[in-house]
């Protein structure tokens, strides 16, 4: 070859030598040659990426889904484990930063799916901050965690920050926001809030974006911010005909939220089909390198959601559609899944006199963590108090999506106690609150089920108290045990103590079962590092020894206030002769030294739970459970003997009513029934 190229230049010119006769050409022939090998290369590999990522960008439909597409058998087609995208590391509740996963999207082939279509990608670590960068995201970089929330006592200061969120978001690129409201009757005093607050934030918006006048009369004109707002509850509707930038039809949408009675709240289903949608949106143009949106949608429930089963295709739908979700809601009770809500009927025709409705907002776990027992004497009522988070499908849907979930109670004070007077009319009866910066070392993981209940198994301790907190909610919650016994007369008095010791004797099995569940964690109490488990766990055995106790030892005490205990002599004439046998919790354990080493157990666990984890809810039953001590004794009292009715005494011949009649006989208002929330 070189031979030719010497033949062609000696013709060409005339001459006998040439420039390939010297030394300098051999590396220049290495040199365009290993150039063009590389350019061979690339040539050849190149493109075979680029088209991978150009068909799975272009694999895509725009139809808009009904929520009857939205069933399980459909959305059942996942190949990936759930729990990749789940949230293993513990993020801090307020902060503004958190480390988040990318996806990146592969396809060999442009395909049209009818069905909803989750694509599956390779999960990989990268850093998200948020601070606002004004170059565009690489195609593979996208967020898809986020902070699991905040504890807000007003809804204002949650619209507040979603606007920060909304101008950070406009300042990456174009924005498309989807608020979603609630249309349960709950929610009714909540909208009328959000809808005085559009005016504010989307006039500050306004203003972010700049826009002329001139540039807006275009026809052609493409506002960097575009809203759209549905309603749902049973099922989910539009509530504008196109989205729009101008704040007059934002606002007579919100006012046209309507009232669903049907007590359904789909939100997954709902969310699902917000993102089918708009997902073709939020995908990236191979020509540009980012969306032709960002977008974001924002949730506005009092509810945890009646299709939570459907959570694990949310995440894994929305993460894949590049929408993010945040959330305006309520805080999960700690432990329960329904909490109390004050009523008042919203029209002032009918009683104003609020009631209680029951609705499910909760639990801020996916398994039950908390014993459900009840304390002795009754006392304060710490059956509903705040978890510090939100409820768990709900808020995992927002951490997983790189949202943000918003737990608003408007008597949220500090930690003093809330009566029912105090409790905001809507709202629910939480009767304490905790300091989100103290709550934040116990956020839950917002895992998938799989994964969590993998987490079981691997820690006995947690094992044991998940067990043994749904062991407690397969009956009745112990009650407060009867402490008075009158001996008015020897057959009733008998009957009474016979009674309250059936009663002690038939919870005495589910007692000893609790004990066994949770000691056969206690090989593993002290490898667990998590704060919220190790308060969960020993709160659980703490409580757990005390109800034994407390029932084994009333139990004897009764068997003894039969057959041994007299009464004592009055003092003197005046005083009347004891006839009433009361017993009162006591320090005193008199059953023997087993039981004696068992309550200094109890105590050494709760006062531990005290210690260790001081401001929490957990600190707060263990000393509620402190101040009443284990044991029991007995003190007499005296009861006055019922008197005999006098004859003669109802004729009516002695009403004065007449005089007060005219006011009483004012027609009282119609009292409705609570409608289902």
């Amino acid at each position: 070859m070189l031979n030719s190229i010497k033949r062609w230049w000696q013709i060409k010119t005339g001459r006998y030598e040439t420039p390939l006769d010297t030394d300098v050409p051999f590396w220049m022939i290495s040199l365009v040659f290993h150039l063009g090998l590389i350019l061979l290369l690339a040539k050849v590999l190149v493109p075979e990426a680029a088209t991978r990522i150009i068909g799975a960008i272009n694999a895509d439909t725009e139809e808009v889904i009904e929520m009857d597409e939205l069933i399980p058998e459909e959305l059942d087609i996942f190949e990936t484990e759930i729990e990749e995208l789940g949230a293993e590391s513990e993020d801090e509740l307020n902060a503004e930063a958190a480390a988040t996963p990318m996806l990146e999207f592969v396809s060999d082939e442009t395909t049209a799916v009818e069905s909803p279509d989750f694509e599956t990608g390779e999960i990989f670590a990268a850093e998200y901050t948020s601070e606002v960068s004004s170059t565009a995201p690489a195609l593979e970089a996208v967020s898809v965690r986020g902070v699991a929330g905040r504890s807000l006592k007003h809804t204002s200061g949650a619209i507040d920050r979603i606007a920060e969120v909304i101008r950070d978001r406009m300042a990456e690129g174009d924005l498309m926001v989807v608020w979603m409201f609630d249309q349960s009757a709950s929610l009714r005093a909540q909208r009328k809030q959000i809808a005085k607050q559009f005016d504010r934030v989307y006039q500050q918006l306004a203003r972010f974006q700049e826009l002329d006048q001139s540039v807006v009369q275009d026809r052609d004109f493409n506002p960097p911010l575009l809203t759209d707002i549905y309603q749902f509850g049973q099922t989910v509707s539009p509530l504008l005909p196109d989205p729009t930038w101008e704040l007059e039809k934002l606002r007579k949408a919100v006012a046209s939220v309507q009232r669903d009675d049907s007590g359904k709240e789909n939100v997954m289903q709902s969310v699902m089909t917000v993102a089918k949608k708009y997902r073709s949106m939020a995908r990236v143009v191979p020509r540009t390198g980012k969306p032709e949106r960002n977008v974001m949608v924002i949730l506005v429930t009092d509810e945890a959601g009646d299709d939570v089963h459907l959570t694990d295709q949310a995440v894994r739908y929305c993460v894949n559609a590049r929408v993010s979700v945040y959330s305006i809601g309520v805080p999960a009770p700690f432990g329960r899944e329904e909490t109390e809500v004050k009523w008042v009927d919203p029209d002032p025709e009918y009683d104003q006199t609020p009631q209680t409705a029951i609705v499910d907002q909760g639990a801020e776990t996916p398994r039950p963590e908390r014993l459900r027992l009840g304390f002795v004497n009754g006392g304060e009522d710490l059956e509903q108090i705040d978890s510090g988070f939100g409820p768990f499908y709900l808020t995992r849907l927002c951490y997983e999506t790189g949202g943000l979930y918003f737990a608003v109670h408007p008597n949220r004070t500090g930690t003093r106690r809330v009566r029912w007077g105090e409790v905001r009319n809507y709202a629910s009866k939480l009767t304490y609150f905790f300091d989100p910066e103290i709550m934040r070392r116990y956020q839950p993981s917002y895992v998938s089920v799989q994964t969590y209940n993998r987490t079981l198994v691997e820690n006995r301790a947690r094992m044991a108290l998940v067990q043994a907190a749904e062991f407690t909610r397969t009956g009745q919650p112990l009650r407060s045990p009867r402490l008075r016994f009158p001996r008015l007369d020897e057959g009733t008095f008998v009957r009474s103590v016979s009674e309250a010791q059936q009663d002690a004797a038939f919870v005495s099995p589910a007692l000893d079962n609790l004990m066994r569940t949770l000691k056969a964690g206690e090989v593993d109490r002290e490898k667990e590092e998590e704060a919220r488990w190790q308060a969960g766990y020993d709160l659980a055995v703490g409580r757990a020894i005390a109800a034994k106790l407390r029932a084994s030892t009333y139990n004897e005490m009764l068997a003894l206030v039969k057959t041994s205990l007299k009464f004592d002599p009055p003092k003197d004439d005046k005083t009347p002769q004891n006839n009433t046998w009361v017993l009162r919790p006591s320090n005193k354990v008199e059953t023997g030294s087993r039981d004696a080493q068992l309550a200094e157990k109890a105590k050494m666990y709760l006062t531990r739970v005290v210690k260790d984890h001081p401001g929490t809810p957990w600190a707060l039953i263990a000393e509620k459970e402190l101040r009443v001590p284990i044991g029991w004794e007995w003190r007499q009292a005296y009861t006055e003997p019922p008197k005999p009715r006098e004859p003669g005494m109802n004729n009516g011949n002695n009403d004065r009513g007449f005089e007060r009649r005219p006011m009483m006989n004012r027609d009282p208002k119609e009292r409705r029934p609570v409608p289902r929330l």
